[in-house]
């Protein structure tokens, strides 16, 4: 329970105070007495509605089953699950993200009988896709799609003032130019202000060949600070040119609906590809889905579960749970709700089935994802312990430069020092 207490200690830095979800037991029982699953998601409001109309299929072809959705955007998933995670209470079904499958893990069911007794299905699914879930020999999550590092472009504006449009192979000298070309013609941003740092860091050391952790945990995985100089004096130059919106700007973005992108105050947006979807519909105008800058993408660009689901060792009706998971993973119906907003299923067979009845913006996720996954042999696994803390110091710090207070160089080297502190400290051997 260590790793849980100080997750929840991490979670009141961050919230100061939350609230719980409410707390009710689910009935044990079997095919003949009635079962309450307490499921927990975040999202935003189109997913809540489909996953309450996945639902409700579900408790139509299991009526003895009974469906409690607990739901949230993601800031206050995390508040309110911190809590619960520390009195051992969790809902039977978590929505999880590997930033946070490592400290959960202990109260977390291993899924792997469940897989072996063929109560989750994955005939139709790439093995190396399930090792996303894994903490060692055990899966504690079960993928529910996959996406990738994207970057969102709204093309008609990029045309319109005369751009060529970027190509799958530009660079980063081409992604600054585009986006200051952008700011000088229409006053606007060129890109939005990369909130999710962590995944498009990561990105940027894996085209290097580097990466943000070490294999074991224990500290950060790269040597070399000029990496992390040379992405921070990046951002510096489109923020001194107005290409790049400074951190009060984007903390004010709380929903897709309030995005740079989707109020065309920017041109592009740093993104998840299964986000797409959400910044299309929202946009209500036509986007583009591209990889971000390289060289070096056939080493960034990596397929990862974009969210998962996990049993918690509470649940009093695992093995409904299971049954619940293999549903929303397998039902072909389920799926033609879902459309892949969760990622690109990991069914072959739903994948394909699912393919034939999307629209051509829906197809682009896939396309892209197909694309990436036929050319990389690596999927995310969970962060190291310790790493909700680092991703934390590292927003910091990030905002630390782009508010030039420190410079890249000071905030290299004391990016370096927490993080190696905390992760040596969380991974000991």
């Amino acid at each position: 329970m260590k790793k849980i207490l100080f997750l929840a200690l991490v979670m009141l830095f961050f919230a100061g105070g939350c609230v719980n979800f409410k707390l009710r037991d689910a009935a044990a029982g079997n095919k003949n007495e009635d079962i309450t699953l307490r499921i927990a998601w975040w999202g935003e409001q189109p997913r809540h509605d489909y996953t309450l109309e996945v639902i409700e299929l579900f408790e139509k072809k299991y009526p003895y089953i009974h469906i409690e959705p607990e739901y949230a955007n993601w800031d206050d998933y995390w508040k309110k699950l911190a809590p619960l995670a520390a009195a051992n209470q969790l809902p039977d079904i978590v929505q999880m993200d590997l930033l946070y499958l490592a400290p959960y893990s202990d109260i977390l069911e291993d899924l792997s009988p469940y897989i072996n007794q063929e109560m989750i299905k994955t005939e139709a699914i790439d093995k190396r896709i399930l090792s996303g879930g894994k903490i060692g020999q055990h899966v504690f999550g079960f993928p529910l799609g996959l996406n990738a590092p994207a970057v969102i472009v709204d093309r008609e504006l990029l045309l319109s003032n005369g751009i060529n449009f970027p190509d799958k192979s530009w660079t980063w000298d081409e992604f600054e130019k585009v986006a200051v070309q952008i700011h000088k013609d229409k006053r606007i941003f060129g890109t939005n202000g990369m909130k999710s740092i962590d995944v498009f860091f990561s990105y940027y050391l894996r085209t290097k060949g580097e990466n943000l952790f070490n294999k074991n945990g224990t500290g950060l995985g790269y040597e070399d600070d000029q990496l992390f100089i040379d992405y921070f004096e990046m951002q510096l130059r489109l923020l001194d040119q107005g290409a790049f919106p400074r951190p009060d700007v984007t903390e004010q973005i709380q929903r897709i609906e309030d995005e740079l992108l989707i109020n065309q105050q920017s041109s592009m947006s740093w993104a998840h590809s299964n986000q797409y979807i959400g910044f299309w519909q929202a946009a209500n105008r036509p986007l583009e889905l591209i990889p971000p800058p390289g060289p070096g993408q056939e080493k960034g660009l990596t397929v990862k579960p974009s969210m998962l689901f996990s049993i918690s060792q509470s649940s009093k009706s695992k093995e409904a749970a299971a049954l619940f998971i293999n549903f929303f993973i397998n039902d072909v119906k389920a799926n033609k709700l879902i459309k892949g907003e969760r990622g690109v299923p990991l069914s072959s067979e739903v994948a394909n089935k699912i393919e034939k009845v999307l629209t051509a913006e829906q197809k682009k996720v896939f396309d892209y994802i197909n694309s990436i996954k036929d050319s990389t042999a690596i999927v995310e696994k969970a962060d190291p312990l310790g790493s909700i803390e680092v991703v934390r110091i590292l927003q910091d710090v990030s905002n630390q430069i782009l508010f030039k207070k420190i410079t890249p160089q000071e905030g290299a080297q004391l990016f370096r020092t927490e993080a190696n502190n905390i992760l040596s400290k969380e991974n000991i051997e």
